[in-house]
């Protein structure tokens, strides 16, 4: 990856991206207040550089999809065959390498109830021990602050959607099958082009991914590597929690600004999160002064992140 420097504008393009990430650049670029044309040349310089990445991803609860948590511990030098087999595979996300390269960690989702594919991976020579637990809850509802912070509230009411509140599962159409991947890998594909390489009518396309979105089936992520952002620093996070305090544990999480993403899991870590910061003492501080501050986290362990093969959109 080479060296780019985000200014105002590229902050201002990811943030709203974020909120919207198939707005038409002629909007995004209204509410900047810049011409079309910078922003449509501000995020082509950004996908160039591999800063940049819009990509589609389904509620998994809401298709019937279970998410596992793998832990991998591997022998010296192993990590990047496994890190990199797990990338390759469809049904993986959040393919990352921790402490130098002695662990790899993934979600794996799974259609229906049923176990989690992993006796050929467990195999591999490069492996030593893996660990899998059942994903119970996403405990982090909102983005992380440090991508979304560029704009004003009424920015970013001029460019959101309105979406419903409804839940429960959601039977996929035949044209969900194929939409859904193809918006996987590139979440800004016009409906021209998606009609095309799907089969189906220009129309049928867009009112079914309006519905997708507007029902929560379906949202835009925006990939961008947080140290471009000014926070090179990011570990792992697992927390022992005493079951009564689960609840409380989640919610004062997702109000801390370190905290990129954490899930509850079944296992003996109830807790697994993601925390980012801008340098070292950073992370020490928040450690000590924040997480050490909450009632009934009992342990923490601590685990840098090395590299980020894999985020959520395919390899």
């Amino acid at each position: 990856m080479d060296s780019v420097t985000l200014d105002a504008v590229d902050r201002g393009l990811l943030h709203a991206l974020q909120v919207d990430g198939r707005a038409p650049f002629s909007r995004i670029a209204e509410v900047l207040d810049v011409a079309d044309r910078t922003v449509a040349r501000r995020f082509a310089r950004l996908r160039a550089h591999g800063l940049a990445r819009v990509t589609g991803v389904p509620d998994s609860g809401r298709i019937g999809y279970a998410e596992w948590f793998l832990r991998i511990r591997v022998r010296p030098g192993g990590a990047a065959a496994v890190a990199g087999e797990l990338a390759r595979r469809p049904d993986t996300a959040w393919v990352i390498v921790l402490s130098g390269g002695s662990e790899v960690t993934a979600i794996l989702r799974v259609d229906g109830q049923q176990p989690p594919p992993v006796a050929s991976l467990s195999r591999a020579p490069q492996v030593v021990s893996l660990d899998t637990q059942r994903l119970l809850r996403h405990l982090t509802d909102r983005q992380w602050p440090g991508r979304t912070s560029a704009l004003t509230p009424d920015q970013i009411l001029a460019l959101s959607t309105p979406r419903s509140e409804e839940s429960g599962r959601v039977a996929l159409t035949d044209l969900d099958r194929r939409l859904l991947p193809a918006l996987a890998r590139d979440g800004r594909t016009d409906y021209q082009h998606l009609a095309r390489g799907l089969g189906w009518s220009d129309s049928a396309v867009r009112r079914r991914l309006e519905e997708l979105r507007r029902n929560r089936v379906l949202r835009f992520d925006v990939e961008v590597d947080a140290a471009v952002l000014g926070f090179p620093v990011q570990a792992a996070l697992w927390l022992d929690v005493a079951p009564a305090h689960l609840l409380a544990v989640g919610r004062a999480l997702a109000t801390h600004p370190e905290i990129a993403h954490a899930c509850a899991t079944t296992g003996s870590h109830s807790i697994v999160a993601v925390a980012v910061c801008r340098d070292s003492e950073g992370l020490f501080g928040y450690l000590t002064e924040r997480i050490g501050a909450i009632d009934g986290v009992r342990h923490v362990e601590t685990a840098p992140i090395t590299s980020i093969v894999k985020r959520a959109a395919p390899v």
